[in-house]
């Protein structure tokens, strides 16, 4: 170390790996208050501090690799600028694209952001959020989760269709995308119609059942209860669908069409027609929802009813930033469904095809 380095905090720092500059030590090296370089580096606003001692602050701050300590600025009460994300899994499809417009929003804010997984296990969603809160998160954004306990901290619920205080749902308008799916199939022809309910766990499952009774009932269309089919297996895999198709087939009950819970489960209801020796759309039409990504390169390319998933993710994160700045927002943000039409549904066999797909 030369003479000139000896009373340089930073310096001794530089040549040892086992001192981590601290704020103070980064202060004594440019001759400046710790509370200028704090407001600095943290983008506080409303403080005066020239340009040029704004950047000889974040070089040194760069040179000398300091980092803030995160625990002294949680107990100060400043933001952390992180969020703590509650879903039940982490794989493809819904959540993950959900997940994906959260994420593309919170790092164009210069956001970092946690998830935990719950696999729906009650116990964990109780405790999550409190271990999230004690990690210093910000506020919780929750995907497809059942949340029945006030939070400690703002929260944004997508798909979550709570009552409690001080949150806000993003939704799905259910009973307008009820009314696509199931006029679609109407104005093709179809009248015996698989009608299928989603699993328990699933935050979404009596609201849109509900909402599709509805519209079926008005349509005048018959709601046989040997052609209902109750997912039960909690799988984001094709083959929740395939039992219940399976045992349907096996019965011999007469139907034209599958209204599907999901993209995931219409994939799984075409495998098992397959494997009976029943095309689709020729014997029998499907209709998905979703519109997850690979519902276009299906084969056949799935006709189903897109929720903007992207788009209720990075709304959902949105209202969450905008909750934390203190402003007022809905209880509830309703977000529109869009039939896309595939090849997957056509006219019943032996009617004349009146249906146009993309």
């Amino acid at each position: 170390m030369r003479d000139g380095e000896a009373n340089d905090p930073t310096a001794k720092a530089k040549s040892s790996h086992l001192h981590r500059v601290s704020l103070k030590d980064l202060a004594a090296h440019l001759n400046l208050s710790p509370s200028t370089i704090s407001f600095v580096l943290n983008d506080t606003p409303g403080r005066s501090i020239p340009e040029a001692t704004r950047e000889r602050i974040r070089a040194a701050a760069i040179e000398f690799n300091y980092k803030p300590n995160m625990i002294a600025r949680s107990l100060l009460g400043k933001p952390m600028r992180s969020i703590g994300i509650l879903l039940p899994v982490l794989g493809e499809g819904y959540h993950s694209q959900v997940l994906s417009g959260i994420g593309d929003l919170l790092m164009e804010e210069g956001y970092f952001y946690f998830t935990v997984h719950h696999r729906h296990v009650e116990s964990l969603i109780t405790e999550y959020p409190a271990l999230l809160q004690a990690r210093g998160v910000d506020g919780i954004l929750a995907i497809d989760t059942k949340l029945t306990n006030p939070l400690p901290l703002p929260a944004v619920l997508i798909a979550g269709h709570s009552t409690l205080p001080d949150v806000t749902n993003v939704v799905l308008d259910h009973a307008h995308a009820a009314r696509l799916a199931l006029r679609h199939l109407y104005d093709l022809g179809h009248r015996k119609i698989v009608f299928m309910k989603g699993q328990s766990v699933s935050t979404d499952t009596e609201l849109r059942w509900s909402a599709t009774m509805k519209v079926a009932r008005e349509l005048g269309l018959a709601i046989d209860e040997h052609l209902t089919i109750q997912l039960a297996m909690d799988s984001t895999s094709p083959e929740i669908s395939y039992p219940g198709i399976h045992d349907l087939l096996e019965s011999k009950q007469k139907f034209t069409a599958i209204l599907c819970f999901n993209d995931i489960s219409a994939m799984g209801s075409i495998r098992a027609l397959h494997d009976y020796g029943y095309h689709v759309p020729d014997d029998v039409s499907i209709v998905g929802f979703d519109d997850i990504q690979s519902a276009s390169y299906h084969v056949p390319s799935l006709t189903t009813i897109r929720q903007p998933l992207k788009l209720m993710g990075s709304t959902a994160a949105a209202a969450l930033l905008r909750r934390l700045a203190h402003e007022t927002l809905p209880s509830t943000i309703e977000v529109e469904p869009e039939l896309v039409v595939r090849e997957s549904s056509g006219p019943p066999r032996g009617t004349k095809k009146s249906a146009k797909k993309d």
